[in-house]
């Protein structure tokens, strides 16, 4: 591509991403601050925190989330719930927006088969050919795509977030579950 595509590409990115935006320079549709609850979902061995760690700067270093009808930006707890995953939507500043109770009975082939295939990349870091680990790697791609696009889906008309968010909330969900 040519560097006055990348340029052109790059101002339409910068115009768009500056649209809404508040006094401070950043979108008021998006998440603040991500926590989980401890009392529901307990501390995990330091390899669980660590990836916990590393989701949620990941989703709060970039992510589009809103509520429908309800000015952010947001904070974010997500915990437990007799087995569904809650959602508890504030206001930056506090005030209650909405919880969401999620079923995670959908995810579960997804979370199962993205945890053997992740399993599966990094045993083959250690022993395969470069193009091994790269269909895996595409493997685990295309799993993590479909279980975005389920998250989006289930959240459809509560939470509207763009497919790079859910990718890093998925991300979050299954660090949640992941047996280090």
């Amino acid at each position: 591509m040519s560097g006055a595509a990348n340029s052109s590409e790059a101002k339409s990115r910068d115009a768009k991403a500056s649209e809404g935006k508040t006094s401070e320079g950043k979108s008021p549709h998006r998440l603040a601050v991500v926590t989980l609850d401890e009392e529901s979902i307990g501390r995990g061995n330091p390899d669980q925190e660590h990836e916990r760690a590393i989701a949620i700067f990941d989703i709060l270093e970039d992510n589009s989330f809103t509520v429908p009808g309800r000015e952010g930006p947001y904070a974010l707890t997500l915990g437990l719930v007799e087995s569904k995953l809650a959602l508890v939507i504030k206001r930056e500043d506090g005030e209650p927006v909405m919880t969401h109770l999620l079923s995670l009975t959908p995810f579960r082939r997804v979370i199962r088969d993205y945890e053997m295939i992740c399993e599966s990349y990094y045993n083959a870091i250690r022993t395969a050919s470069p193009t091994q680990i790269e269909a895996i790697d595409m493997g685990r791609r295309g799993l993590h795509n479909e279980a975005s696009d389920l998250l989006r889906q289930r959240l459809e008309g509560k939470v509207d977030l763009d497919h790079d968010t859910a990718r890093r909330l998925f991300t979050l969900v299954f660090a949640l579950h992941w047996k280090a």
